[in-house]
Parts: structure tokens; C-alpha cells; sequence
């Protein structure tokens, strides 16, 4: 991998950390539970070193066989934790069908080819601060889809996530 980062691009992951935990405690003041909290902690963590050890370890899988051997251990994973928590009921109505299509789709096949062409293309530190815009663009489609409020502590977020991301994806100083 042998990526070296430059203080401005520590300093532009300080801002978009920054940016994406202010939006998660104004949503803790207004109601998050911790659980959902630490449960979001875990993904991004997880979702952070996964791409860091995908890029290391650079496999010579396809981009289809990669996503493959991924969705079959996260549906292990799933199995397990549902044999543990679940009763097994789903119901087949035209809102399910079309709600695991887009899942399946979407956000698996489309966004993992996604994921993996940016990793593929750029430096691992690049694409693993695109996740600190996650909360941010939620807090923004939360309003415009939802009509949920979006304070000025969450315009400030945003501000502070996307400064952050574009100063170690896009400007290249050395300090």
C-alpha cells in the first residue's frame, strides 16, 4: 500500500471526522439511542479498515468474484445471528420485493463496484473518507425526502465534511 499522508491531509480527516460527529451528537441530542449509535460507530470502523486491508492485500479476483465471496460471508454472518435472534416470516408483498431489489442491486452490486473501482483507482485513504460524508448527505436527503429538520449544527457538519474530504482526495500540499 505505502500511502504517506501529508498534514494537510490529516488535518482534512480531523475536519471531515469532525464534521461527520457533530451531525451524529445533534442526533444523539435528538434521540439517538446509544445502541444505534455504537452500532454505527462499528460499521464505519469496519467499513474504514475493511478498505484499507482490501487495498492491501490488492486480490486478483474480479470485481464479481470479489463481491461474491463478500456477500456470501456477510449472509453466513446474517444466518448465524438470525438463528440466534429471529423468527423466520417474510412476507412476500410487492413493497418487500421492491425494497430487495433495490438492496440487492443498488446498494450491493452497484455500490461494491463502486467501492471497488475507487479503490482500484485511487489511494485508500481517498476513498475511505468518503464514508465520513455518510451522515452529512443522510441528515441532507433525511430533509428533503422526510422533511426532518436540518439545523445549522448540521449545515455546519456538512460544511466541515466536505472541506475535509476535498483537502485529502483533491489538493495536493505538502506540509
Amino acid at each position: 500500500m505505502n500511502e504517506t499522508l501529508t498534514k494537510f491531509q490529516w488535518l482534512g480527516i480531523i475536519l471531515g471526522f469532525s464534521g461527520a460527529l457533530i451531525i451524529i451528537i445533534s442526533d444523539l441530542i435528538d434521540g439517538l439511542t446509544i445502541v444505534a449509535f455504537f452500532a454505527g460507530i462499528v460499521g464505519l470502523v469496519s467499513s474504514s479498515l475493511g478498505i484499507i486491508w482490501q487495498k492491501k492485500i490488492s486480490s486478483d479476483l474480479s470485481l464479481s468474484g470479489n463481491n461474491f465471496l463478500q456477500a456470501l460471508s456477510a449472509a453466513i454472518f446474517h444466518l448465524l445471528l438470525a438463528l440466534c435472534f429471529e423468527k423466520f416470516f417474510i412476507n412476500f408483498s410487492n413493497d418487500f420485493i421492491l425494497a430487495m431489489s433495490w438492496q440487492i442491486f443498488a446498494v450491493s452490486l452497484g455500490a461494491f463496484l463502486i467501492l471497488m473501482w475507487l479503490l482500484a483507482n485511487n489511494k485508500a485513504n481517498e476513498t475511505s473518507t468518503l464514508f465520513f460524508l455518510v451522515p452529512p448527505i443522510s441528515a441532507l436527503l433525511a430533509f428533503l425526502i422526510l422533511e426532518e429538520t436540518f439545523t445549522s449544527f448540521d449545515f455546519l457538519g456538512l460544511l466541515l465534511t466536505c472541506l475535509g474530504v476535498f483537502m485529502v482526495s483533491k489538493i495536493r500540499i505538502k506540509m
